[in-house]
C-alpha cells in the first residue's frame, strides 16, 4: 500500500497538477505530473470516476494503482506530484497490464518538457 505521507488529498493540488502538469496517456490511464511548488516529498493522487464501474470496481482499481505506484514513487529522481486518472478500460485490465500502462504513461511524461 502507498504510504500515507505519499497520498495526495487536497483538491486544489489535484486541480493544479491536472492543469499545469505534464500529461502521459494510455488507453487505460491518464497520468499528470509536475514538480512540487513547495519543498515536500512526492505525493500521488487517484481519480477513478463512475465511468470505470460501480463502487467495488472503482475501489479495486484504486487499490491496484496504489500498490503499483508504491513501487514507482521511490524511483523518482526528484519529488513529484502525480495524479493518476483511470479510464473505463482500467476496470478490465489485470494488475500486470495496469503496471505496463502506468510505466508507459510515466515514460511519456519523462520525455516531455515541463510547462
Amino acid at each position: 500500500m502507498l504510504a500515507r505521507a505519499h497520498r495526495m488529498r487536497d483538491g486544489d493540488t489535484f486541480r493544479h497538477v491536472i492543469r499545469r502538469g505534464r500529461k502521459g496517456a494510455t488507453p487505460a490511464l491518464v497520468v499528470h505530473a509536475m514538480a512540487p511548488t513547495e519543498p515536500t516529498d512526492s505525493s500521488v493522487g487517484f481519480v477513478v470516476s463512475k465511468a470505470v464501474g460501480g463502487a467495488v470496481q472503482r475501489n479495486q482499481v484504486k487499490r491496484r494503482l496504489r500498490h503499483l505506484m508504491r513501487e514507482r514513487v521511490s524511483e523518482f529522481a526528484e519529488p513529484q506530484w502525480v495524479v493518476v486518472r483511470a479510464l473505463r478500460p482500467a476496470a478490465e485490465a489485470s494488475s500486470a497490464e495496469l503496471g505496463e500502462h502506468l510505466d508507459r504513461a510515466l515514460a511519456r511524461i519523462a520525455e516531455r518538457k515541463p510547462r
